[in-house]
C-alpha cells in the first residue's frame, strides 16, 4: 500500500514549505503583542546562545501607536508617536541627524516611511498597514514618516 506513503510525504513537503516561507517573512502583521510575543518567538530568543536565525523579539508597543526604534530587531532608542502628535496626511521628519531601522505600526492608519526627510517619494519609501505591522529590519534608512487617513 503506497498510498498512504506518498500521502505522508506530501505532508511532510507542505508543512516543511510552510515553515520556510514563514521564517522568511520580513513583516509580522499582528493583532496582539501579548499573544504574539509568547507564540511568534522561541523561548530565550533574546538571551545570549539563542539559535540563529530565530526571528527578532517583537518590541513593546500598544495600541495606537508608532513605534520607532533606532536599531533592527528593535533595539536601540525608541520613538512613540501618537495620532495626537502628528500631522494627519502630512510629512513628519525626524530629529535632524537622526534615523530608525525598524517600527510597529499599531495605530489603525496606513503610515508610509521615507528614505527622505521630506517624504520626496525620489528616494525609497514603503507604506505598511495600521492593522499592527511588526517591520524587524527597514531596507533603508527612515528618515521621516506620513500617517494617511483611513
Amino acid at each position: 500500500m503506497r498510498t498512504p506513503s506518498l500521502a505522508l510525504a506530501l505532508a511532510a513537503g507542505v508543512l516543511a514549505a510552510a515553515a520556510t516561507a514563514t521564517a522568511a517573512l520580513a513583516l509580522v502583521p499582528q493583532t496582539s503583542p501579548e499573544a504574539t510575543a509568547t507564540q511568534a518567538v522561541p523561548a530565550g530568543r533574546d538571551k545570549p546562545g539563542a539559535r540563529a536565525g530565530a526571528p527578532p523579539a517583537l518590541g513593546p508597543c500598544a495600541t495606537g501607536q508608532l513605534c520607532l526604534w533606532a536599531k533592527p530587531a528593535f533595539q536601540g532608542t525608541r520613538q512613540v508617536h501618537e495620532l495626537s502628535g502628528v500631522d494627519v496626511d502630512g510629512c513628519t521628519p525626524l530629529p535632524a541627524g537622526k534615523t530608525v531601522q525598524s517600527l510597529a505600526n499599531r495605530l489603525g492608519r496606513p503610515v508610509t516611511t521615507y528614505q527622505s526627510e521630506v517624504c520626496a517619494e525620489t528616494g525609497e519609501f514603503q507604506t505598511y498597514p495600521g492593522d499592527g505591522v511588526w517591520l524587524p529590519q527597514s531596507p533603508y534608512q527612515i528618515r521621516a514618516f506620513k500617517v494617511w487617513e483611513n
